[in-house]
């Protein structure tokens, strides 16, 4: 690989390894720092993000370009092939359904039509394998949240059959507008509050679609965003069943469109929204309100790749900690304002692919460790987590023996900041490793500072935490400690508001990588001191994926 670092990227690079080198006080800690290079990073970045990727689409012609580059440079940092049969990837079979050709799109209420245009006030997807999709005249029930918990004591459905209706149904979780009924765990977003989870107890209802709200706050994203991303093909795993659990028509419609709706069928919306939050919350029918609509599906099966480099341990080689993130991204879609049709993925997540390639090369070059090291690039993130789904479901490396792992996911490219942010905060006791390392960095580990947006079910880490194994996610945050802090302010939050998922998440030879390196330097000090000992860390107590965990006990040692 040629590298094309500025000085000012170098000299940035230079610092930081100097700062790493020691410790808050000028001492030296206890063992030698590694030294992440700025320049490398953002070369990494710069690559991968590059037009001629064509936004890393899975199942393109940029999935080989991807694989080939991190295959040669996870060698290239001494790392084995991990993947099947001795290969640097895992094979994920995924169905992809295109939809198109939509007509007849419609609400009708109270004997008037509205029509409805795709990515306009309603986004329509399917996940369901078949040539078409017809809903007519399908009668539309409002069930709240959607959400049916039986140990939370919560059911939004009561009973009421829901088959061949279309059901509509609130984003996030009940406790988003009234945190303090902590019903769900407050403002911190449940798995209930996502919109997978809405999708799911759709199909398990029977109903023939489901049509979620959006509204950004709750969403904690704009409608471009639901816009772009399900607008185009849609992905998921071969399921033995997939018609009991997937619905037919999966929707988004604005809220607006929302609001108007209800009005016309007798109904006020925010009232609704308010006895939504309920125990006693009962399935509503929007007297007089039907759904139809047609489209037609092109499914596929097509495979995509999970790329899985390890460093094996000296001593316990059976004994795996993971560093995970997603190498796709959306691809090329609908041109935006300036005519750009190319989602380059820059932020999310070229620059937590460049942090696994240079992790690889810190962990290649330092002294071996005890237990192994497995760097995973997944596929199909931006699809619904399925690369990690499909790993999770047919591990490579045993998950009873996988001690911990590390996700990275959008990574700070704004400069150091004060804080860092543990997302899903109280789950396990990797918390404590976290909290210590910040301090070691003179920095401050604090909760998630947005739970309401769900991050923690958002990306690749969830499938194994799920199946029970400890996965941290950290995100530098809070305060920035080097002027201009008003410009990286200006910044940061710009991505979040214009550039998340859209054509002009590019790369930058202006960004400023050091906040990215103590992040990547923090989960590599906890990994190593992991790796070079005998503990397991373990889920806390009232922790949903202790359970999971717990029957595998006996084989960690």
């Amino acid at each position: 690989m040629r590298l094309f670092p500025t000085a000012a990227v170098l000299a940035a690079g230079a610092l930081i390894s100097a700062c790493a080198s020691m410790g808050e006080d000028g001492s030296a800690p206890a063992a030698p720092a590694a030294t992440f290079e700025t320049a490398r990073l953002s070369e990494h970045v710069r690559v991968l993000a590059d037009d001629s990727f064509q936004g890393r689409g899975i199942s393109t012609p940029a999935e080989d370009m991807t694989i080939g580059y991190l295959s040669e440079q996870y060698a290239a940092a001494g790392f084995q092939p991990g993947g099947a049969n001795g290969s640097w990837t895992q094979d994920v079979a995924l169905n992809r359904f295109t939809a198109s050709n939509f007509r007849g799109v419609r609400l009708n209420v109270g004997g008037e039509a509205i029509p409805l245009t795709q990515g306009q006030q309603i986004t329509i997807s399917t996940r369901r394998p078949g040539n078409h999709v017809m809903l007519t005249d399908a009668p539309l029930v409002f069930v709240g949240y959607g959400i049916k918990a039986p140990e939370r004591n919560w059911d939004d459905f009561k009973g009421v059959d829901v088959r061949g209706k279309v059901i509509v149904v609130l984003v996030n979780d009940a406790d988003f507008e009234q945190p303090e009924l902590n019903t769900f765990n407050g403002r911190a977003m449940t798995y209930y509050g996502r919109w997978t989870y809405k999708y799911e107890e759709a199909a398990r209802q029977g109903a023939a679609g489901v049509i979620v709200v959006h509204e950004t706050a709750p969403a904690s994203y704009g409608w471009t965003t639901v816009q772009n991303s399900w607008s185009g093909p849609q992905f998921d795993i071969v399921r033995a069943n997939a018609a009991a659990e997937r619905v037919g028509m999966e929707a988004w419609i604005q809220r607006d469109v929302a609001v108007d709706l209800f009005r016309r069928a007798g109904q006020d919306f925010e009232a609704l929204k308010v006895a939504a939050r309920s125990r006693d919350f009962r399935p509503v029918e929007l007297t007089g309100a039907t759904f139809s609509g047609m489209f037609d599906v092109a499914t596929t099966q097509v495979t995509t790749h999970n790329v899985i480099a390890r460093l094996p341990g000296t001593t316990h080689a059976d004994e795996t900690i993971l560093y995970t993130g997603h190498w796709d991204h959306i691809g090329v879609g609908e041109p935006d304002a300036a005519g750009d049709r190319i989602f380059n993925g820059a932020v999310d997540n070229a620059t937590g692919t460049a942090g696994l390639l240079e992790l690889a090369r810190v962990w290649g070059a330092g002294p071996r460790p005890e237990r192994s090291i497995v760097m995973i690039s997944f596929t199909a993130e931006e699809s619904g987590l399925l690369g990690s789904e499909f790993y999770a479901t047919n591990p490579v490396y045993p998950l009873a023996t996988t001690v911990a792992g590390f996700n990275i996911d959008a990574m700070n490219v704004y400069g150091r900041v004060a804080d860092v942010d543990i997302i899903g905060s109280g789950q396990s006791d990797l918390d404590a490793r976290v909290t210590a390392e910040a301090i070691r960095q003179g920095r401050t580990a604090k909760p998630d500072g947005n739970p309401a947006s769900g991050s923690y079910f958002r990306s690749d880490h969830f499938p194994l935490a799920k199946r029970g194994v400890p996965m941290a996610y950290v995100d530098g945050g809070g305060a920035f400690r080097d002027e201009p802090m008003a410009v990286r302010d200006a910044a940061r939050s710009e991505y979040s508001a214009r550039r998340y998922h859209q054509a002009d998440d590019e790369w930058s030879p202006d960004w400023d990588l050091r906040g990215q390196v103590e992040d990547l330097q923090l989960i590599y000090s906890i990994g190593r001191d992991l790796a070079n000992s005998r503990d397991w860390p373990e889920w806390m107590p009232g922790s949903e994926f202790g359970p999971a965990r717990a029957p595998s006990a006996s084989q960690r040692r």
